[in-house]
This record gives structure tokens, C-alpha cells and sequence, in this order.
């Protein structure tokens, strides 16, 4: 019986390339006096490559954006304005707050799991206006232990009372996300991108609505197994 699901931050729920792109934009904007000779589609382009889909971190990325690009700026200070402002750009995924408000209707424990800067990714959780739905948020550089390590899964069922076969993980990332929640015992849902056509086997959704759906098919399927 699934009683609890626990979700990925970045590419799951938040729509992290769309807020990406509308931050880095708006920051070329702000800063177009100090960026002469640097046309806005290349320092957003070359921003969003450097990013890497953010497995580089920002203080690397900004570094080689100076260095690139010769700016009159520091890396310290174009990094300083992406973790002030970047909250104010947080893009949902479509249908995000409505799959949120009918799993608690149906009394289903909510989790997070998410890799990163604990203050940061904080700050877009409550950007998105969904902290107060979440029973655990666990935040790697806060645990000292990221995905796809079996301890932060652990340490999150533990924190919500659920045991492993019990719980459902959502993520976008095939071994931190898929692989990482099946090694503890889990069950996993890989949210495709759009246009993703990899087949791995793996469950899948690419809208955040139809999660529903499957659990309670889990469920239901379960239930009449045990009935036979």
C-alpha cells in the first residue's frame, strides 16, 4: 500500500530550465551598462551551457563568464545577484499545486528530496508557494549526504514514518532519482521531459496530473490482490 510520495525539487516540480533562462535573461538586462561588446543571447546561451542543467555550480560558472568575456565585473557579485534573485523566477511545472492539493486530500504523506545549496533551494521551495504541503524537506548540503547515496532516502522515509515499499519517489534523473529510490526498496516515477523518447522500462509521466492516477492504480491493483 503507497501512503507516502516523496519528489525531486529541480526539473520535477520546479520548471527549472524555463526559470533559468527567464532569470539569466533578466539578469543581462539589469546589468546591460557593465556587459558592452556582449550581445544578450550569447551570455544567456553560454550561461545556460556552463550551467550544465545546474550540476556545475554557480560560483564555477560565473568565473568562467568573466574570464570568457573579460567583464568589468566580479564573479562574486553576478553570483551574489543569482541567489538573491533567482527565487523570482521560479517557473512551476503545469498542474503542479492541483497534484499537490489532491494527494493531501486523499492523506497521502508528501516529501521532498533535492541535492543542492540548502538556503537556496529553500528559497525557490517557498517561491513556488508549496513548503507548507511537504510533511520532510531534506536538502542535501544540510544532511552532508546527496542522491543517489541511500542514507538521504533513509533519513526521509524515517522522517515522514514510512517504510521503503510504502513510498513512491518522483524525479527526473534516471540514476540520482529512479535508480537512488529503487536501491532503498522504493518505487520510482521518472517525469519525462517533454520530447524525452529513452525507454528504460522505468514507470514515467510526463504531466505531474496523471501522478495521481498511477498511485491510486497501484493501490487499487494491490487491493485486489489481497482480496483473492
Amino acid at each position: 500500500m503507497i501512503k507516502g510520495i516523496l519528489f525531486d525539487l529541480d526539473e520535477t516540480l520546479l520548471n527549472r530550465k524555463k526559470s533559468v533562462e527567464s532569470f539569466i535573461c533578466d539578469q543581462y538586462n539589469r546589468y546591460e551598462p557593465y556587459l558592452e561588446g556582449v550581445e544578450g543571447d550569447t551570455y544567456c546561451s553560454r550561461f545556460i551551457e556552463l550551467d550544465n542543467n545546474g550540476y556545475t555550480w554557480k560560483d564555477r560558472v560565473y568565473e568562467r563568464l568573466v574570464e570568457e568575456y573579460q567583464l568589468p565585473l566580479s564573479s562574486v557579485e553576478l553570483l551574489d545577484d543569482y541567489l538573491l534573485y533567482f527565487k523570482q523566477h521560479c517557473h512551476p511545472f503545469p498542474g503542479m499545486l492541483e497534484m499537490l492539493e489532491a494527494l493531501k486530500k486523499r492523506n497521502y504523506k508528501l516529501g521532498i528530496i533535492t541535492n543542492g545549496r540548502t538556503s537556496f533551494q529553500l528559497s525557490n521551495i517557498r517561491a513556488l508557494g508549496i513548503e507548507a504541503y511537504f510533511d520532510t524537506i531534506v536538502i542535501s548540503e544540510k544532511e552532508g549526504v546527496k542522491k543517489p547515496e541511500k542514507t538521504i532516502f533513509r533519513r526521509a522515509l524515517k522522517r515522514i514514518g514510512l517504510e521503503a515499499h510504502e513510498a513512491v519517489f518522483v524525479g527526473d534523473h534516471l540514476i540520482n532519482d529512479i535508480k537512488g529510490a529503487k536501491d532503498v526498496g522504493m518505487k520510482a516515477i521518472w517525469k519525462k521531459r517533454d520530447k524525452e523518447t529513452v525507454e528504460t522500462g522505468v514507470d514515467y509521466i510526463y504531466s505531474l496530473i496523471d501522478l495521481l492516477s498511477i498511485v491510486e492504480e497501484w493501490n487499487a491493483n494491490r487491493n485486489n490482490t489481497n482480496q483473492h
